[in-house]
């Protein structure tokens, strides 16, 4: 195992935060410390107190550095850090914590800041990512005539900080494109969020005699959750269907109304936020999840849908054609088109049990290629300076775009395998995570220790059947090719 390293992670959303820049920060510091190393978080604190303390996140402690901010008015979630001397307190934990390297998630606020406090320290300077203009003007005070400029306006500014890392990824190959052509910039990397699949394995059929259709995210504009709740009035051959919408955001009140107005409200359930305890089940229960979004990056909730072995059914905008490929795990539409949305469901909840179960494996075969460890490893190697020259992830090479069909009886049984043996280590994980949650005593600390051993058998096992599953795979597309 090489050194540990120390990492200070720079962010403008961090957990309790639900949404995708939230959630990798999250995933990637718990790997990174259970693989380990040293991790600090800077985040904008999520409530009146602010200042440094252990938090446990993706059950792994860390350091987080909460910094004084307050809610946007206009946004049901987001919190504004307070610029006045942000930079003198990142400055000052730079210095207390002396770290190897800087992760931004941003170049907004918080990154902003970080990277003006690390001026004159030895540190590697890397960043990620994960915004997208048209996503912060909604909410906005610009009038909708000046959107086009201030995007221009905000991608310069992108461009003119981020040339200045040692390295610049951001999740998916189309993103990084994007990236380039509008900040530009050259060089940026494409590195999944990445996903342990473990932690969603089940072994629920995929089921359209109760249908549930699932969308779970942010309930914001660039979500279009407008068009899915038209696609479901338009779905007159299906009365029976129920669409759950996991999450909060400013569009809340509006949907609400507009299912009323739709006479759907009987059939729309607002589940609003949810435990991680709790996610894996609401992914199991659906017939298919729905991403509607037209300013995806990656998207993490269509990734967990997948390793759950759910059909998918994703606009044909930015990255979300890289998850859902049209006619293996699911189907692609046209973006804001109600109709053409109504159609691709219609598919899915006509489809027989053999169709269901097609798409549902390709689900799983297709998210093998975005293993977390492999995400992990890559960032650690960017920190310590090492690696490739051009390090990637699974899902950016060749093969994962070329068309499936049907996987041979081989994969599918390796799959199959991997699924079983993925959900009774899930369970036992599980049950050694339920053990140390119950205890207080020294016998906590026995349990935790067993949760970690079970933990690493994990990974291990399921690396293993990753590799049999990818090896097998690709032997089949070259005999296809």
């Amino acid at each position: 195992m090489s050194n540990p390293i120390k990492v200070l992670i720079a962010c403008d959303t961090f957990a309790p935060d639900i949404n995708g820049a939230a959630r990798f920060a999250e995933r990637l510091a718990g790997g990174l410390v259970r693989n380990g190393n040293e991790v600090h978080i800077i985040a904008p604190s999520n409530e009146d107190w602010h200042g440094t303390r252990i938090e446990t996140h993706d059950e792994a402690q860390m350091v987080v550095h909460r910094l004084k901010s307050h809610r946007l008015r206009n946004h049901k979630t987001l919190r504004w850090p307070t610029p006045f001397g942000m930079t003198r307190t990142i400055r000052n934990i730079v210095k207390d914590v002396n770290p190897d390297a800087l992760h931004i998630q941003s170049h907004l606020m918080v990154g902003r800041f970080a990277l003006r406090a690390a001026k004159g320290f030895k540190v590697r300077k890397i960043a990620t990512n994960h915004i997208m203009p048209e996503n912060l003007l909604r909410y906005s005070l610009l009038p909708k005539f000046l959107h086009p400029l201030a995007m221009k306006i905000i991608w310069a500014d992108a461009g003119r900080i981020l040339k200045h890392m040692d390295a610049l990824t951001t999740p998916t190959r189309r993103a990084a494109d994007l990236l380039e052509r509008a900040a530009k910039l050259e060089g940026v990397l494409a590195i999944s969020c990445g996903i342990d699949a473990s932690r969603f394995a089940n072994n629920t059929p995929t089921q359209n005699e109760k249908p549930v259709a699932l969308f779970l995210g942010r309930l914001d504009d660039e979500k279009r959750l407008n068009i899915l709740l038209d696609a479901i009035a338009r779905l007159d051959s299906h009365p029976d269907l129920r669409l759950q919408l996991v999450g909060d955001g400013g569009e809340r009140e509006r949907l609400t109304k507009q299912a009323a107005t739709l006479g759907i409200s009987d059939r729309v359930e607002f589940l609003g936020h949810i435990t991680d305890q709790e996610l894996p089940g609401v992914y199991e229960n659906c017939t298919v999840f729905v991403m509607p979004s037209i300013a995806e990056l990656q998207s993490i909730a269509t990734m967990e849908a997948m390793a759950s072995g759910r059909p998918i059914i994703g606009a044909d905008a930015m990255a979300l054609p890289h998850l859902v490929h049209d006619g293996d795990n699911g189907y692609l539409f046209p973006p804001d088109d109600s109709d053409a949305l109504a159609d691709r469901l219609h598919r899915v909840l006509s489809a027989d049990h053999a169709e269901l179960s097609r798409m549902s494996e390709n689900s799983l075969h297709l998210i093998q290629a975005h293993d977390i460890n492999r995400t992990i490893t890559i960032f650690e190697d960017l920190y310590r300076g090492v690696g490739e020259n051009r390090p990637t992830t699974a899902d950016n090479e060749p093969s994962y775009m070329i068309p499936i069909g049907r996987l041979s009886a081989g994969v599918r049984k390796r799959l199959n395998d991997f699924r079983q043996d993925a959900v009774n280590l899930r369970r036992r994980a599980e049950d050694a995570s339920e053990s140390a949650r119950g205890r207080f005593s020294e016998a906590a600390e026995g349990a935790r220790g067993r949760l970690t051993e079970v933990r690493e058998e994990v990974r291990e096992q399921l690396s293993e059947f990753r590799s049999d599953v990818s090896e097998a795979a690709k032997k089949l597309r070259r005999k296809k090719d």
